[in-house]
């Protein structure tokens, strides 16, 4: 049996590279901290750490915020009408409130507008021979006492002269002397209050403002005319 030696063989230089490609290249210098340094590096990484942490917290903030914002934005318009709505239920109860009210003392109290009219026209009629009132005629003879009552009590000493007009409501009158009159109806004054009110919901949008009425238009101020 005969020794057979490989074409490819060579002899080992106890290299420390092998194979057949390329020799990587040696590092002949390796780079040694000290403990300082070492702890300076770690601050600092530590401290950019910190700050990229920081920009992505702040990024993301930023655009919660915007979000929020432009919810925010989206929901303002149903809000306005919730509270439109809210001012618009609640004028609309304290209407019928009032004129449930009204409705009841001018029942109970029918000669109080006529006698409270009497009393703002003291001087404009004192001067005047003769007074004519106009009532429902179930309430003439219970408006004309009391008329003549408070005639008494502001020293009128004219004429009172009652007639009946079935055309018009309980509570309600007209009081005539020479070119002027005055005149109270507790049904027209209740339309014309809840014109006003739908009038200044209807201008008033869906903006917050307080709604103003004109004072004159409340059945207690009935403004006489002549």
């Amino acid at each position: 049996m005969t020794d057979t030696v490989p074409s490819e063989a060579r002899r080992f230089t106890f290299d420390t590279e092998f194979g057949s490609g390329a020799p990587a290249p040696s590092n002949p210098y390796k780079r040694l901290y000290t403990a300082d340094e070492a702890e300076r590096m770690a601050v600092t990484a530590r401290a950019e750490g910190e700050a990229a942490a920081m920009q992505r917290i702040e990024a993301e903030t930023a655009r919660a915020l915007a979000a929020l914002a432009d919810a925010a934005r989206a929901a303002l318009p149903s809000l306005a009408a919730a509270a439109h709505q809210h001012r618009a239920g609640a004028a609309e109860l304290a209407l019928a409130c009032g004129r449930q009210i009204a409705d009841a003392a001018c029942e109970r109290f029918p000669e109080a507008p006529l006698q409270a009219a009497l009393e703002a026209l003291a001087r404009e009629v004192e001067a005047t021979p003769k007074l004519t009132l106009r009532v429902a005629p179930a309430l003439k003879e219970r408006l004309q006492a009391a008329l003549a009552e408070t005639a008494e009590s502001i020293g009128y000493a004219g004429q009172i002269i009652a007639r009946d007009d079935p055309d018009l409501p309980a509570a309600a009158f007209v009081l005539e002397w020479g070119d002027g009159s005055a005149a109270f109806d507790p049904i027209g004054s209740a339309r014309r209050i809840a014109e006003a009110l739908e009038g200044a919901l209807a201008s008033e949008g869906m903006h917050a403002e307080a709604l103003a009425l004109d004072p004159s238009l409340s059945p207690d101020n009935e403004a006489p005319h002549g």
